[in-house]
């Protein structure tokens, strides 16, 4: 018991006791619905140019991941450290259990003013004790002073020596696509993504998205430049990430690779290689023991996460082996009514496990007159009209086998379903029993805590009993339509 003892108390010590002075200001970045891929940044359409001069001061990840292709269980997920299932944050719309505590409890403690402005997604409070502003949701990033709030938050810690945190969360670019320039994106001149059916209504709705993109780009630019003039940036650590891929099909509400990727750039000057990258693993679970870690304070035993400071400051190139997955679809918009998936990756492949794959999968890309312009109609049409292409893309997104793997490097979007390849039953195998092991942890049991799911929907009383008279409703049309 001794020896047990003074190993803790030395591991103590060695945590850096920093004083408010030297703590680092922590600021988190994140964008609506967005796939990485298609930022300037990362080579894709839409043009940041705020974002490309902060990456030439930052380190670009291209292996960042989310754990839940969905808001609300990705949002839990970064605050509390915790994995959905664990915590409780599985479905979207939804809430973690009694007691679940947040870095907004951890910094506080340690002397921080937590700040969040914008979009929220989290319940209930008492787990999340930010001080909330819509700035970062609302304001013309375009105009003067666009986020008074964090500006006086940012002055007032300034003049009290007290660090502080934020968490700017962007509404954009989540449906509907109405901010920015679209004119910017001539239509015709856009180059699809492969999984893609060609339409003219799709080529609108994607012209919009990457204008809300820049329109991002323009709000991230705004917050480091309100940091540049409070003489802040220098001691400051910055996250900027694009959450789950877009609610373009293959992307949000999937395990696909685009619906779990994000990117992330991170910004701390003297600390952090400016222009560097890093193809380590992280999750967004990481993100809270990160910046605890960063502030000197310790993780708690109840976050999942692990802290990739090391990979920041140390040079050090790896962090984790595997990344996971969860979608449930019980409780979202049009979602069907028990279509769950879990899955399981590496940085080169992954696996995906889809439960209860008998049923259509649908979510809100599928229902007419919704915010995605109801481009979904125009690609059945296409697959009417015998294009193959449109009626290979349809059907896999409809209707998918038990499992599926995929070469995430030569496939990233996952076209190329290789789960039967002779040459990959290891990696099949591999995968499929970590998935196992990992769901064993989080007290995830597949199929039976997919069907709990609207028990776990924020204020189920009310949102609860309307999420079930729309998933009844479903289940018998499409029983009607069979």
């Amino acid at each position: 018991m001794n020896r047990i003892l003074i190993a803790i108390t030395g591991l103590l010590c060695t945590l850096p006791v920093l004083s408010p002075a030297e703590k680092p200001n922590l600021v988190f970045m994140i964008a609506d619905d967005c796939t990485y891929l298609d930022l300037e940044v990362y080579g894709g359409q839409a043009k940041t140019p705020n974002l490309n001069a902060f990456a030439k001061q930052a380190m670009k990840f291209s292996r960042c991941f989310q754990t839940a292709p969905m808001c609300s269980p990705t949002r839990h997920n970064i605050y509390t450290g915790i994995y959905p299932v664990k915590s409780g944050a599985w479905p979207n719309h939804t809430h973690v259990y009694p007691g679940t505590k947040s870095i907004g409890h951890y910094l506080k403690d340690g002397g921080y003013r937590v700040a969040l402005s914008g979009k929220t997604h989290i319940s209930p409070r008492e787990s999340f004790p930010f001080e909330y502003s819509n700035d970062f949701k609302t304001n013309d990033p375009y105009k003067e002073n666009p986020y008074p709030a964090l500006d006086s938050l940012i002055r007032e810690s300034k003049q009290n020596n007290n660090p502080f945190c934020i968490f700017a969360c962007s509404n954009e670019p989540h449906t509907p696509y109405n901010k920015g320039d679209p004119s910017a994106y001539p239509p015709e001149s856009l180059k699809l993504a492969p999984s893609w059916v060609d339409t003219p209504e799709t080529r609108s709705a994607y012209s919009k998205y990457l204008a809300e993109i820049t329109y991002y780009d323009a709000q991230c630019g705004a917050l480091l430049q309100m940091l540049d003039q409070h003489d802040v940036a220098g001691n400051t650590l910055v996250f900027i990430v694009t959450e789950q891929g877009s609610a373009f099909p293959f992307a949000k509400w999937t395990c696909f690779e685009l619906g779990l990727t994000s990117g992330l750039l991170a910004r701390w000057p003297g600390k952090i290689e400016p222009g560097s990258t890093s193809d380590a693993l992280v999750e967004y679970v990481d993100v809270a023991p990160t910046f605890l870690s960063a502030a000197g304070l310790p993780v708690p035993e109840t976050m999942d996460g692990q802290s990739f400071l090391p990979v920041l400051t140390d040079g050090k190139k790896e962090h984790k082996t595997y990344t996971y997955g969860v979608q449930t679809t019980r409780g979202i918009i049009n979602g069907s009514e028990n279509f769950g998936i879990r899955s399981c990756g590496t940085k080169t492949h992954r696996y995906i496990r889809n439960l209860n794959h008998e049923i259509t999968f649908t979510n809100a890309v599928m229902k007419k007159g919704g915010d995605n312009v109801s481009f979904w109609e125009s690609w059945i049409e296409k697959a009417g009209t015998g294009d193959a292409h449109a009626a290979a893309m349809t059907d896999k997104y409809l209707h998918r086998p038990g499992e599926e793997l995929y070469d995430v490097v030569a496939d990233p979007h996952c076209l190329n379903n290789l789960i039967d390849s002779n040459d990959l039953a290891e990696t099949k195998a591999e995968l499929s029993a970590e998935l196992d092991r990992w769901m064993e942890s989080q007290g995830d049991k597949g199929a039976a805590t997919e069907a709990l799911a609207l028990t776990r929907i924020a204020k189920p009383g009310k949102r609860g009993k309307k999420a079930r008279g729309k998933a009844k409703g479903k289940g018998k049309k499409k029983n009607n339509a069979k």
